[in-house]
């Protein structure tokens, strides 16, 4: 089976942050932010399989710290595991004060991605190898962290039984 490095999946993103991209607390607008690392993302999947990608799962979104105006927002992304077709993709995203240079971890993510072949089915995915610190620890913990994805998804369909499709207003 194929093997490839998590940095062979790594994307880095930076931008400023605008009027435009804040709420009424003149912080960076957390919808805004989670469009922006489900970007970064669904690059890293496509980089490490090269196939066609699609959101299975936003399985965390950690707001840590605020990012302001003043800052500049830098997404990091790559996978940190596969399953079969399936690959857990990390991002970490960074606000750097850009008078002082103070960087901050300001959100975590984890989401997962499944590769699509020419038929829009799975295919099977290269297995990956961690090689720093963090990639190390994110590889290890995957394996729970897939299991309780697995479970929740369960869950997830057995309530989507009882949940109506009906117009609100009938």
């Amino acid at each position: 089976m194929e093997t490839k490095y998590c940095k062979e999946s790594r994307v880095v993103r930076t931008s400023r942050v605008f009027p435009n991209d804040v709420n009424n607390h003149n912080t960076l607008f957390g919808g805004r932010l989670m469009s922006d690392l489900d970007q970064v993302a669904s690059i890293s999947a496509a980089r490490h399989s090269r196939r066609e990608c699609v959101t299975a799962s936003t399985d965390s979104v950690d707001f840590l710290h605020p990012v302001r105006t003043t800052d500049s927002v830098c997404f990091e992304s790559y996978v940190t595991w596969t399953g079969t077709s399936s690959m857990e993709v990390f991002v970490k995203i960074i606000a750097e004060d850009l008078k002082s240079g103070e960087r901050k971890i300001a959100a975590t993510a984890l989401l997962t991605f499944v590769a699509l072949d020419d038929n829009k089915k799975p295919v099977r995915v290269p297995k990956v190898i961690p090689q720093t610190v963090e990639e190390k620890k994110l590889h290890e913990t995957a394996p729970e962290r897939a299991k309780i994805r697995k479970n929740r998804k369960h869950r997830s369909e057995e309530l989507a039984e009882f949940i109506t499709t009906n117009h609100p207003w009938n």
